[in-house]
């Protein structure tokens, strides 16, 4: 289905949880963020409802968020189910990867096609600093398992800090040389928690980019991967994958944004950085019908808006990433 602005919308990001096991510093204050009662978060039969329901307007394609998405009870099953409906044709999940290694096998059989793993950092140290507790290594045993499996492309998402780990861009970069890793810099979002460090710590993708090509080389643009995200690709000389930018602040990509959004409490987000959303739970616990439910979808595309608003160093929303599914 087109919205007003002829862009498709056939992409459909679903929040499973708001909860998360890691409390990152640009995500979450210290303290986390209230979770919401588990009465109100949708159930696994609710998410597949919705999701039959989004295929009758022409969603074709699911990324599974959070919060963190492999603590969510089921997640497996959950997968599975939508592995079959016969409209889905790209099934992916986004993760930070501590407990990927113990599961990624069982998401592989039940119909999982791809992985995103948050690694801000190469630094055991550093990251456990900025996740607050995590281990890095376990990340890695994820990552390399998801390779294993041939879950490809397996890509690493970035978020870039000023004077936090900006001096580790280069060497992020290298992952993509001798292994078919796709690493993603993004850049940092003005949102929630990050609103506060983020005038002084965001870099914005043409300064990455040119810190990748005075030390490695220039980048060479490539075809764009699987998967519906807005991400541009370039490879250096001979690596086996791909640097992406992911660049909401500096180049809005709103012209060919494809997606829609569900809360883990069932709102249904036309755009990430609006507060506006569609009630899905209501209708749902009321027994609304498919074709109900699917008109509700079509409302969101009809009501998406042509672009956002947000600038470097002002906040885009009142709620964390962790509790819209960002």
């Amino acid at each position: 289905m087109e919205d007003r602005y002829q862009r498709e919308i056939n992409y459909l990001r679903v929040s499973v949880t708001d909860r998360c096991n890691l409390r990152c510093h640009y995500c979450m204050p210290p303290q986390g963020v209230s979770v919401v009662p588990r009465k109100e978060i949708l159930t696994l039969e609710e998410i597949v409802r919705v999701v039959e329901a989004s295929t009758k307007v022409g969603v074709k394609k699911v990324r599974l968020t959070g919060g963190e998405p492999l603590v969510r009870r089921g997640i497996t099953d959950l997968v599975r189910a939508l592995a079959a409906i016969p409209e889905i044709d790209d099934l992916a999940l986004t993760t930070n990867g501590i407990l990927l290694a113990a599961q990624v096998g069982q998401l592989k059989a039940a119909g999982l096609r791809r992985v995103n793993v948050s690694l801000d950092t190469l630094k055991p140290e550093r990251y456990s600093y900025i996740t607050r507790g995590g281990r890095l290594e376990a990340v890695w045993q994820g990552i390399e398992r998801s390779l294993e499996l041939g879950l490809h492309p397996v890509k690493l998402n970035a978020v870039v800090v000023r004077g936090f780990n900006d001096d580790e861009i280069c060497d992020l970069a290298r992952l993509s040389l001798d292994r078919p890793l796709h690493v993603r810099f993004i850049e940092l979002m003005p949102f929630g928690t990050a609103a506060a460090v983020s005038r002084e710590g965001y870099m914005s993708t043409a300064e990455i980019r040119g810190r990748i090509e005075e030390e490695l080389g220039q980048l060479q643009e490539v075809r764009k991967l699987t998967g519906s995200g807005p991400a541009r690709y370039y490879r250096l000389a001979g690596a086996a994958g791909t640097i992406g930018f992911i660049s909401a602040v500096s180049d809005h990509f709103c012209g060919r944004c494809n997606r829609l959004r569900l809360t883990a409490t069932g709102a249904l987000r036309p755009c990430l950085f609006h507060e506006y959303e569609v009630d899905l739970k209501g209708p749902l616990r009321r027994g609304a019908t498919r074709d109900e439910l699917a008109e509700l979808v079509a409302r969101a595309v009809r009501d998406k808006p042509g672009h956002h608003n947000i600038n470097q160093g002002q906040s885009c929303s009142r709620k964390n990433m962790s509790q819209i599914g960002g």
